[in-house]
């Protein structure tokens, strides 16, 4: 239902059928995602995307994600990607540079190659908040691929 007479507007679309989804994890704090992936696959599933229409690539950690994202997003394989991982504050400058830098690529792959990314990458002060957010996130970068990926559908 359009907000306002004679004004198009594209509905938000989750339906997942037909999609092609890859998600690149990082193993770095494996618990917490493992719990990203778990909690973005179950969403993938519930939304429509068929289990054969979507990949699982594990790199070592976040600053690798977007290397590989690129490799995918060039493909041509996939409708949307997802990035999962998780950068918990140390006592070091390095959890800004992790962060910083994996956080940059993500954003570039997404609109130099025009296929959306949902960036699930937490980034938290401890354990706890990543654990706390990481089933959640998941299941948000789910909806926010799908979604994406079914409003650049309908704007070619």
């Amino acid at each position: 239902m359009a907000r306002f007479d004679n004004i198009n507007e594209i509905e938000t679309d989750l339906t997942g059928h037909n999609l092609r989804i890859g998600i690149v994890m990082s193993r770095f704090n494996q618990d917490i995602c493992e719990g990203l992936l778990s909690a973005c696959t179950a969403e993938l599933l519930r939304l429509g995307v068929a289990s054969e229409r979507m990949l699982i690539a594990t790199v070592p950690g976040a600053l690798e994600i977007p290397l590989t994202l690129q490799t995918m997003a060039r493909s041509g394989r996939y409708d949307a990607l997802v990035a999962l991982g998780a950068v918990v504050r140390g006592e070091t400058y390095h959890f800004e540079l992790v962060s910083n830098e994996m956080g940059s690529g993500i954003t570039r792959i997404t609109l130099d190659t025009g296929v959306p990314v949902a960036n699930g990458v937490l980034t938290t002060e401890d354990d706890d908040q990543a654990l706390a957010r990481m089933n959640e996130k998941g299941t948000d970068c789910a909806q926010a691929a799908v979604e994406m990926a079914n409003l650049l559908r309908a704007l070619k």
